[in-house]
C-alpha cells in the first residue's frame, strides 16, 4: 500500500500527554526466555519493603540486542558531550526482592 502522505520508509509516531510525562524507575529487572526478554521497570523507595512495577517492556532478542547498541550509541554521545557518567556504590537491592523466574 502506498500512501501518498507517508514516504516509503517512514513512520508516524504519536505520544500522547501522558505518556510523554514518562515514568520515574530506578530500579529494572530483566528476565528472559528463548523468545522474549521482559524489562520490568520499578521505582523503590528507601526503608519501603515494597515496591509495583511501574512499567513492562516486552522485546523480542533481535529488538533487546537492538536496544542495548542503541543505548550504547546514546551514552557514548551523552559522555562525549557532558564528560564521563560516573558510577556511585548505592546500597544492594535485596536478592529477595522482584521476580526470579524466566519470562
Amino acid at each position: 500500500m502506498n500512501n501518498q502522505n507517508n514516504p516509503e520508509g517512514q513512520i508516524n509516531i504519536e505520544l500522547d500527554e501522558a505518556t510523554a510525562d514518562g515514568i520515574y524507575s530506578n530500579l529494572a529487572i530483566i528476565n528472559h526466555s528463548n523468545t522474549e526478554f521482559v524489562v520490568d521497570f520499578i521505582n523503590i523507595m528507601p526503608g519501603v519493603p515494597k515496591a509495583k512495577v511501574k512499567s513492562r517492556i516486552i522485546l523480542t532478542p533481535q529488538h533487546a540486542k537492538r536496544l542495548v547498541r542503541a543505548l550504547a550509541d546514546n551514552i557514548n554521545r551523552f559522555e562525549s558531550t557532558h564528560g564521563e557518567i560516573k558510577e556511585t556504590e548505592q546500597a544492594p537491592i535485596p536478592l529477595n526482592f522482584g521476580p526470579t523466574g524466566q519470562a
